[in-house]
């Protein structure tokens, strides 16, 4: 999967137990989907997933991922991939926006974006199949761009996997669930959570100011096609200046969070977080406590993990020069799971394991 800010690998093995342990439960909710990688470890856990992001490149991989069966769509896909990469590079609006204009991309791999996004256009295909391509076209690009994994900027010097051919491989798409077939939408979170049910739901919202569109305002465009205006010198979509979460607001955010939650349609709630977010460990338990009339039962389990790479790496300016200094490699990460029924005895391994031997699910 792509490269990408937030991404819960490291978490899947105990978000995973922490829904077993929620007993009967057979659909589950993925609010803030992002790049499915959570929802498409639960649908090969057999869970029926109902996933979505109002970012049309997650609702997209979601529809890869979460929505589309392998029995239904692998072998067109793998024809269409034999079709697609024999395709010549024809540079357009893509290679002039981020090979030329920005670096995100070589100028041969940014022709051959061009080419193969213009022929998944002209095919017309069903909606399911038409995302398993553009998540092959999405996970090619990222296998050969020139970023630390965000693209609020490029690297000043190529990256070496940068002078790499651009390849596409069929995408990794499950048969379907034991309990039912997915779905991915493409909502506002409140619209989600007032129409979606399920017997869990997963929330796992922006932490802070930083835009998912602005971070990876690249696979927006590739996925949209609408090759619209950019501006500055990561030529960023024109609507990432307008099209803001309230999640990304620290003064709305705690209104925004617990309207969310009092709305979401699922007897067991578990809140991805860290200590990071606008958020405190204690101001999140009192708000979870608090549903239900207040009668809400919470467990946290906390772990701790590397930041993200570019924090590894350190600030730069345009210039590529270092400033400013990284204050800290480490995060404590929580799991807040939520329900009418006190679920600590049954989650208590999971909080001794992660207690006892950090970085245990990393």
């Amino acid at each position: 999967m792509i490269k990408y800010l937030g991404s819960k690998r490291a978490l899947l093995p105990v978000i995973l137990q922490t829904v077993r342990r929620s007993a009967g439960a057979q659909s589950i909710l993925d609010l803030f989907s992002g790049t499915s990688r959570v929802g498409h470890a639960l649908k090969a856990a057999g869970y029926r997933v109902l996933a979505n992001d109002h970012n049309a490149y997650a609702a997209t991989l979601a529809r890869c991922y979460v929505q589309a069966d392998a029995d239904d769509v692998a072998a067109d896909a793998a024809r269409l991939v034999r079709e697609f990469n024999a395709l010549p590079g024809s540079p357009g609006y893509f290679t002039e926006t981020f090979c030329i204009k920005s670096r995100y991309f070589q100028p041969k791999n940014g022709a051959r974006i061009d080419a193969i996004r213009e022929a998944i256009a002209a095919k017309s295909l069903d909606h399911e199949l038409e995302a398993v391509m553009l998540v092959s076209l999405m996970e090619a690009a990222d296998r050969v761009d020139s970023t630390t994994g965000l693209q609020m900027a490029y690297l000043k010097d190529w990256a070496p996997r940068a002078y790499n051919d651009l390849e596409l491989r069929v995408p990794d798409v499950l048969p379907r669930a034991k309990h039912g077939k997915g779905l991915a939408a493409c909502l506002d979170a409140f619209d989600a959570a007032a129409t979606l049910e399920a017997d869990v739901a997963y929330i796992d919202p922006p932490y802070n100011q930083h835009s998912y569109l602005g971070n990876y305002h690249v696979w927006e465009s590739l996925v949209r096609w609408d090759k619209p205006e950019v501006y500055g010198v990561a030529c960023k979509r024109v609507d990432v200046r307008e099209r803001r979460s309230i999640f990304n607001s620290r003064p709305l955010f705690a209104g925004a969070m617990r309207r969310l939650l009092e709305s979401i349609r699922a007897p067991v709630l578990i809140v991805s977080f860290n200590n990071e977010g606008y958020l405190a460990r204690e101001e999140m338990e009192s708000m979870l406590s608090s549903l239900w009339g207040g009668e809400g039962r919470v467990t946290t389990i906390e772990n701790d993990f590397k930041r993200y790479v570019g924090a590894q790496i350190g600030i730069y300016n345009p210039r590529g020069e270092k400033v400013g200094r990284v204050s800290h490699l480490r995060n404590k990460e929580y799991l807040y799971v939520v329900s009418r029924e006190c679920l600590a005895r049954r989650l208590e391994p999971l909080r001794n394991a992660a207690a006892l031997q950090p970085g245990l699910f990393g």
